[in-house]
């Protein structure tokens, strides 16, 4: 097992992340930030704590989708659904999916056809803490990137969260 990212790492990645969306989105009047869930809510939370800090008084509108349904692995696996909760419309307006790990890509698939349910956005953007390069079946890149590793397809990311996991780091292991 290896460190990728320790609690402080971790912390900074976050931030630059935050700044890095803050660069692009000035305003976040027509910007909407939606965690993937289950694990990329933890990303998306702290990026939410972040940007109000930045942007104190200024709403953030942030949502939770849940995907389970929209996998095309659901037949193989009986899954448990979470839940999603949007009380905003996403309809013309600039969406940041935010995920823990991008590995293959389909999970980013899945969240932009269940995303489609929910309106029309004007764009579609990706923030992932760890991109695992060069292991995509997919074509999908992500727009911000907390770190870029390579991995073997045996191996796998694990991100520890404090509150699901009593620890903060990144591992791969």
């Amino acid at each position: 097992m290896k460190t990728i990212l320790n609690e402080h790492h971790l912390s900074l990645t976050i931030q630059r992340l935050c700044h890095q969306i803050l660069e692009n989105h000035l305003d976040l009047k027509d910007t909407v930030l939606i965690g993937i869930q289950p694990r990329g809510i933890y990303v998306s939370d702290r990026l939410v704590r972040e940007l109000k800090k930045e942007l104190p008084g200024q709403p953030v509108n942030y949502g939770l989708l849940d995907i389970t349904f929209y996998r095309d692995d659901v037949r193989k696996q009986l899954l448990k659904a979470n839940h999603t909760n949007i009380n905003f419309t996403v309809e013309n307006k600039h969406v940041i999916l935010v995920d823990d790990v991008l590995f293959t890509g389909r999970t980013i698939r899945a969240a932009m056809d269940a995303l489609l349910d929910f309106g029309r956005p004007a764009s579609v953007e990706l923030c992932v803490l760890i991109d695992r390069r060069f292991s995509r079946q997919l074509p999908i890149q992500p727009d911000y990137i907390g770190k870029s590793i390579d991995s073997f397809q045996s191996q796998k990311v694990k991100v520890f969260w404090k509150e699901k996991d009593g620890a903060e780091e990144v591992v791969l292991m």
